[in-house]
């Protein structure tokens, strides 16, 4: 059962190795349980939430939900593949489908050690990056 508290909200450690698939159903027992709200109740938030993703997503909109990550519509031209028994061309149709991009508070609780070592390297990119303003600023008043 997945954990909604904060801190285990992206915790991946407590998954085995193997694909984990979570349906809906899983889902709205997991949101029931963290909220302490009924399963009906729970049933129409996740559902409303998923029908809010899917329908701005389908209208060509890029859904953003700050801390998890963004759903970005694509689309694919019509194309000409081949089939790879025959190797007869076919004709691909076009279609539309999205990319989710994961948040970088995702990335992090994905993987802790690298996040600490990007911070690190964040900070020293800021310092130095500070010394190099003030030495072009010096620079311009010569």
């Amino acid at each position: 059962m997945l954990d909604l508290e904060a801190e285990n909200l992206f915790d991946c450690t407590q998954f085995p190795e193997t694909e984990v698939a979570v349906n809906k159903s899983d889902l709205v027992d997991v949101v029931a349980e963290a909220t302490g709200s009924s399963k009906v109740l729970a049933e129409e938030a996740v559902t409303a939430f998923v029908d809010a993703v899917i329908a701005d997503a389908k209208a060509g909109n890029r859904v953003t939900i700050f801390g998890f990550g963004t759903f970005n519509p694509t689309s694919r031209a019509a194309r000409m593949g081949r089939n790879p028994q025959t190797g007869e061309p076919v004709r691909i149709a076009a279609s539309k489908s999205v990319r989710f991009t994961p948040a970088s508070a995702f990335k992090q609780a994905l993987n802790p050690r690298a996040a600490k070592k990007a911070g690190a390297a964040k900070k020293s990119a800021k310092k130095s990056g500070k010394k190099a303003s003030k030495a072009a600023k010096g620079a311009r008043k010569r």
